[in-house]
């Protein structure tokens, strides 16, 4: 920025007058009064206007949707953008955003007519049409970002047929695929702003339609201002100032210090233990829902011993949820006996009706079954990344348990490594198990079965070779499954789907690739002062909707 239009001789002198001035200046406002706050909050308070400041340690890597696939990201794209579809709040009911009605969809399942809101524009004054919803979705697919599979694998086309009509033809039947649209990253993006090409992304600005404008992102903050021409309800606050905080520690000494109005993602069990116990004196809310997120063991099914499905299965019978939960997490989990969640009417808890919980007569039965005993134990070696304090207080504390239960027949050997090479070893094969979690892209069960089950080529006697099971280290294959998924993905009637996921989830608990352990909960803590604070499990924390008593 030029402030001053002077010549080369002319700024020198004006600087020397200038660095005095400063000088002086600062030795004034030094000797003033210090804000305080947490060691990585900004000045604002959190207090002292009708912004609300949001206190996080999640640091967005982009804000570019088309590339933008981590929670970090969904946070603020959320409120950013508007999508063609969103959910009704507390609920997996879609209803339209940008779309004016739920889809037309043809008989064979693969065109999808879209009606589109009018009067609506982008940030930039651009007005939205669906010429510009037809960029965003093409953006999205073509220009390569991490998310772009998502619509890549399955969109054959998309084009504007009217003007205010949207029509995507699919290359295959997808069932879920309006819950698609919903995700955080398919928001509309202004055709003046951005480019379709392959790496073309702009990680520092956005500029779509939704209810705030970005006007600042650095690495450690982030501003939103309300936009005046937005289309809906205007939000009750004035803007958004995120504060990216460098730990829990500091985020939670922001809470007690009243340094943030809301603070967000991360904080580990005992922090939210402390804040839950002092918030009556403390002077916050705290605001607690449950989460889609499910936490998981993955088994090798290619390495010894792990081929043999009683073992598999002999694991599933001796992990205790209910004790996980209650030692490691202090119960801020639920207990998982599906890998879809409890929150989905589709979901069925197998593996509690197959194996029970702790179950440590079966563990054992099932463990000399397979050969094994005390003086042949099977060694069984449980992975996590060094990250994660959680995960190696699970693996510690499934070690401890396996010792004083099963005698020596099992044995459990917790590994810790570094974050990047845990996840690039896992779809290498190298490791026998390992303890995961997994954040879905949209709110269908299927995001919870064909992305971790579903295998594109292998077969039985190899194990999957690509596809998804193998990316994800289980290396699980059967043709059933695949058969399965490919139908209930298909599938338009909810209740035939529904029997299709049963079907599913009774063959995930007797082949056992993977054991669900616990679906998250989420916490959030705000001030008192503060009305409309609500956790959603798919839109998370509704920024749009809270404000401040006057």
């Amino acid at each position: 920025m030029n402030w001053f239009p002077l010549s080369v001789k002319q700024f020198r002198s004006f600087a020397k007058f200038f660095g005095l001035f400063c000088l002086c200046f600062v030795l004034v406002i030094s000797c003033g009064k210090r804000p305080t706050g947490s060691p990585n909050a900004s000045t604002n308070t959190g207090g002292s206007s009708d912004r609300l400041t949001v206190g996080t340690t999640l640091k967005p890597r982009t804000l570019d949707p088309a590339d933008a696939y981590e929670l970090a990201a969904s946070n603020v794209l959320y409120s950013l953008g508007d999508r063609l579809y969103t959910y009704k709040l507390g609920t997996d009911q879609l209803e339209p955003q940008l779309a004016t009605a739920l889809p037309k969809i043809s008989p064979d399942g693969l065109t999808y007519t879209i009606p589109l809101r009018q009067g609506v524009v982008f940030h930039d004054d651009t007005p939205f049409n669906a010429a510009a919803m037809t960029f965003s979705l093409e953006r999205f697919i073509k220009n390569g970002g991490k998310p772009s599979s998502l619509l890549s694998d399955l969109v054959e086309s998309v084009k504007a047929s009217g003007e205010y009509e949207l029509t995507i033809k699919l290359k295959n039947a997808f069932a879920p695929f309006p819950s698609l649209l919903a995700y955080a990253s398919l928001c509309a993006v202004s055709p003046k702003a951005y480019e379709i090409g392959i790496g073309k992304f702009t990680p520092t600005k956005f500029v779509g339609t939704g209810p705030y404008k970005l006007v600042q992102f650095s690495p450690n903050s982030i501003r939103l201002d309300v936009f005046d021409k937005y289309w809906g309800k205007k939000p009750p606050n004035q803007g958004i100032d995120f504060e990216i905080l460098t730990s829990s520690a500091n985020l939670y000494n922001s809470v007690t210090t009243g340094a943030v109005d809301i603070a967000y993602q991360s904080f580990d069990p005992d922090q939210i233990v402390g804040l839950q116990n002092r918030a009556s004196s403390g002077g916050w809310q705290v605001i607690e829902a449950q989460s889609n997120v499910m936490n998981y063991m993955v088994l090798n099914t290619k390495q010894k011993p792990l081929d043999q499905p009683e073992v598999r299965q002999a694991i599933a019978s001796m992990l205790n949820r209910k004790l996980i939960n209650e030692r490691v997490l202090r119960n801020q989990g639920e207990p998982a006996y599906s890998m879809i969640p409890k929150t989905f009417d589709v979901s069925k808890p197998v593996f509690e009706e197959g194996y029970g919980d702790g179950n440590i007569t079966k563990a054992k039965e099932l463990l000399t079954k397979a050969g094994f005993s005390k003086e042949n134990p099977l060694k069984l070696e449980v992975w996590y990344s060094s990250g994660s304090a959680i995960r190696q207080q699970i693996a510690s504390l499934l070690g401890e348990y396996a010792k004083q239960q099963l005698e020596g027949i099992l044995q459990i050997q917790p590994q810790a490594v570094e974050s990047a090479t845990f996840f690039a070893n896992i779809r290498k094969g190298i490791y026998q198990s390992a303890l995961l979690d997994w954040y879905p892209d949209f709110t269908d069960a299927d995001n919870y079965i064909q992305p971790l089950l579903s295998c594109t080529k292998g077969s039985e006697a190899t194990g999957c070779e690509q596809g998804a099971s193998q990316s994800q280290g289980s290396f699980y294959y059967s043709d059933r499954m695949n058969k399965l998924i490919q139908q209930e993905r298909a599938e338009q009637n909810p209740q035939k789907r529904k029997q299709i996921f049963v079907e599913i989830q009774d063959l995930l608990a007797k082949d056992v690739p993977l054991i669900p352990l616990w679906q998250s909960k989420d916490y959030a803590f705000a001030k008192k002062g503060l009305q409309g604070v609500q956790l959603d499990p798919i839109l998370q924390l509704p920024l749009w909707q809270i404000g401040k008593n006057k």
